[in-house]
């Protein structure tokens, strides 16, 4: 949400910044047409409510009387307005930063940098199901039998490789400081509202329990970032990193990426969320990115930085950042973690504020993925593999797996 006295004061930019977000500028006219009546009608409540109080002191309760039928008539408008205003003002995306490219899609992003050069094989690399299904630890058939299509069962050494994954991210997260948390995955609809995700059609991709008015998280940030909604806090920054289960519809994709355990309904997820001030924000970010970077650097697997364009930003975010892991398989860059700033936006509409001596104002909120275990793992095995099938661990996760090869 964003303050709107700044959307009064900068309304071209603001319907700019809509725009090339690729979403109806009106819609900045729709809200501003909404808060002028609504300052209209409330500067005449304010005028009643005076007279009120003035015939109530002379004691004329006939006058009195006749005021008081009048406001049950203005006060339920006003509120009406109320609800329309606010639902009008959390349809404006956050404008991008300064420094991001405006685009129209995914198609305009930028790499920023690459780490790593692809493994040469002198054999033909198999795909991570192949590998998987070869090696008995990845069981999508009896998935689909149980649960239906796009669930996996992560077996023997796969579910090894999990638990590794967590636990080295969590060691080293929690060496930087971070608080280790395991959240709740289902929160309320006003919750995954506040973090700025369900309009623009965000609900489609979610799985939504009507009867309890609950969503399932589709990344622990979503529960992590409401944790302190309505609080002031101090001692900035404050990070955390959760795991849990992420449940996601993946509605409309399609081809390779509903092979295996790529673009799956259920994924752990390791995820790093901050709270800072606003001037510590931007390092903060970077701050993310390097951790991620360090994270697989550590695995060895080779990947680029991309830095989205206006267009693929998604209405929370100001600047995102996608770390793209090479996948032998698939002969190509795939996404495994993302890092993005939402300045106060998202603060805005969980009013969390800091305090910092004198100084008050709304936090910065920040996330970004350690590990999105699934992927994690295609991207080990399909860069791992050998010749006869089997996978080489990589050497910082041996002591949680127990073998630095998984074979036959």
């Amino acid at each position: 949400m964003l303050d709107i006295q700044f959307i009064r004061d900068n309304t071209d930019k603001v319907k700019k910044s809509t725009a090339a977000k690729q979403l109806d500028p009106s819609l900045v006219d729709m809200l501003l047409k909404l808060d002028e009546k609504r300052r209209k009608l409330l500067g005449e409540i304010e005028v009643v409510r005076a007279k009120k109080n003035k015939f109530a002191s002379e004691k004329n309760i006939e006058e009195g009387k006749k005021i008081k039928e009048e406001l049950k008539v203005l006060e339920p408008e006003l509120q009406k307005l109320e609800d329309e205003y606010r639902q009008a003002s959390l349809l404006i995306p956050n404008p991008a930063a300064d420094d991001v490219k405006e685009g129209k899609d995914e198609s305009e992003n930028e790499v920023i940098r690459k780490w790593g050069e692809p493994k040469k094989f002198d054999f033909e690399p198999k795909d991570h199901l192949a590998l998987g299904e070869a090696l008995g630890i990845i069981d999508v058939e009896r998935a689909a039998k149980v649960s239906g299509a796009r669930f996996g069962y992560l077996k023997a050494d796969a579910a090894l490789l999990e638990f590794s994954l967590v636990n080295f991210a969590m060691e080293t997260l929690v060496k930087e400081g971070f608080v280790p948390v395991v959240p709740p995955v289902l929160i309320k609809k006003e919750s995954m509202q506040g973090m700025g995700y369900l309009e623009h059609g965000g609900e489609e991709n979610m799985y939504v329990l009507d009867k309890d008015g609950l969503i399932l998280v589709g990344t622990s940030e979503q529960s992590l970032g409401p944790m302190h909604q309505g609080e002031i806090l101090e001692g900035l920054p404050k990070r955390y990193a959760g795991f849990s289960p992420c449940f996601r519809r993946e509605s409309g994709s399609y081809g390779k990426d509903t092979r295996g355990i790529l673009r799956v309904h259920q994924f752990g997820k390791v995820e790093m969320f901050s709270f800072t001030k606003p001037e510590e924000s931007d390092k903060e970010h970077e701050y993310l990115l390097s951790l991620e970077e360090k994270l697989f650097q550590a695995l060895n697997i080779p990947y680029q930085v991309i830095k989205m364009c206006s267009g693929d930003l998604g209405a929370p975010a100001a600047r995102k950042y996608d770390l793209e892991a090479w996948m032998p398989g698939q002969g190509k860059y795939r996404e495994v973690t993302s890092t993005s700033t939402c300045t106060d936006f998202q603060a805005r509409r969980l009013n969390i504020k800091y305090k910092d001596g004198d100084k008050t104002g709304y936090v910065h909120m920040l996330n970004g993925t350690a590990f999105a275990i699934g992927r994690t793992i295609i991207a080990i095995m399909e860069n791992n593999q050998q010749k006869d099938g089997s996978i080489v661990v990589p050497e910082v996760l041996r002591r949680w797996v127990g073998k630095d090869k998984i074979s036959f």
